[in-house]
């Protein structure tokens, strides 16, 4: 599935713009604070989550607008999406699919998107909870209950947070029936970040060498067995620490550099990124093989961090594979890429 026409009302710094788009890639060049991330960003909210900046939806309104915002997409099949706030509730954010009201989560249901951002690099250095968050993202374009389970998860894990740090303490009904919906949505919650890590390990095993060196995957901790036992058992403990100490909140993703037999995080800034690119370019053979469609990939200033022949690789691995969003200061460094939807994107999105 990809966009045929994309609508940004009142977002960042887009009073009003509206992108004309086809299949196949879609290239933005402008200067530096043109606005070009802000349009990817807009591309990211039609998934459930909080986009690729993971910023508050009360900082995405337009300055200098009415205070809410609008991103809405016709997609190529001809459903309508669109996701915004209103000036009123600027943090509740509202889902309308076809014109009718819809739940966030229902939108991984009609598109699966995926994005690499230069704050991605240092991925493999960041914390296990970044490397979460892009797990989970890798999990729920394959399957889109994912979101659900997490979205659940997470509320029951804070409301018993703040019940064991009750200075008179927690009440045990209450408290045990919020462990249980941590159990409910932790266990499958878990499962699929596995079914996820051995499906992508095993295929990014069997691709051929090239450009991009091929990533070990495997994922560690989060392994309780019967996960509500654990966190009765774990009650004292985790109301000194205030937080639950069990729970498939505590999952990382480990990478490794297979030719290398070494930790993704040792290797080089540019080892890294290829590694990077080469684990989403295999992510998205295997969402096309799994959901029929290939997902749309969202590309922010990939080119200009890449050597001529990596570059070239890339476009060459992308080219045919679905709708592919791209930055660059230049255009200059879409060169090799044939047929594409251009834009300039300086003081608005015009055709290139």
């Amino acid at each position: 599935m990809s966009l045929s026409r994309l609508f940004l009302t009142d977002f960042r710094n887009h009073a009003d713009a509206s992108l004309d788009v086809a299949p196949g890639f879609v290239l933005l060049s402008g200067p530096n604070g043109a606005g070009k991330t802000n349009i990817l960003e807009a591309v990211s909210l039609l998934t459930p989550g909080r986009g690729l900046r993971r910023a508050p939806l009360s900082e995405m309104a337009r300055q200098d607008g009415e205070g809410g915002f609008a991103v809405a997409a016709r997609l190529d099949d001809g459903t309508d999406i669109g996701t915004g706030t209103l000036s009123t509730a600027p943090e509740r954010r509202r889902v309308r699919i076809n014109g009718a009201p819809a739940s966030v989560n229902a939108l991984s249901e009609r598109l699966s998107v995926l994005w690499l951002t230069p704050a991605m690099d240092r991925l493999f250095t960041d914390s296990a909870g970044a490397r979460r968050r892009f797990l989970d993202r890798l999990v729920l374009a394959l399957e889109p209950g994912h979101a659900r389970h997490s979205a659940r998860y997470e509320a029951a894990m804070r409301a018993r947070n703040k019940l064991i740090a009750e200075p008179d303490g927690a009440d045990p009904a209450w408290l045990q029936a919020l462990e249980a919906g941590m159990a409910e949505h932790g266990e499958p919650l878990a499962a699929a970040r596995r079914r996820t890590v051995d499906a992508l390990a095993a295929a990014i095993a069997a691709s051929p060498d090239g450009e991009f060196p091929r990533a070990g995957l495997s994922l560690e901790g989060g392994d309780e067995g019967d996960l509500a036992a654990a966190l009765k058992a774990n009650r004292g403990r985790d109301a000194a620490a205030g937080r639950a100490t069990a729970g498939p909140h505590r999952q990382d993703l480990v990478v490794t550099h297979l030719e290398k037999s070494q930790a993704a995080a040792l290797g080089s800034t540019g080892e890294q990124k290829a590694l990077l690119i080469g684990t989403i370019l295999a992510h998205a053979d295997l969402v096309t093989e799994r959901r029929g469609q290939p997902p749309i990939l969202l590309l922010d200033e990939v080119a200009a961090h890449l050597d001529p022949d990596r570059r070239t690789a890339l476009f060459e691995r992308l080219a045919g594979r679905g709708q592919v969003w791209m930055t660059a200061t230049e255009s200059g460094l879409f060169v090799g890429i044939g047929d594409a939807t251009r834009f300039r994107v300086e003081r608005g999105v015009h055709a290139a």
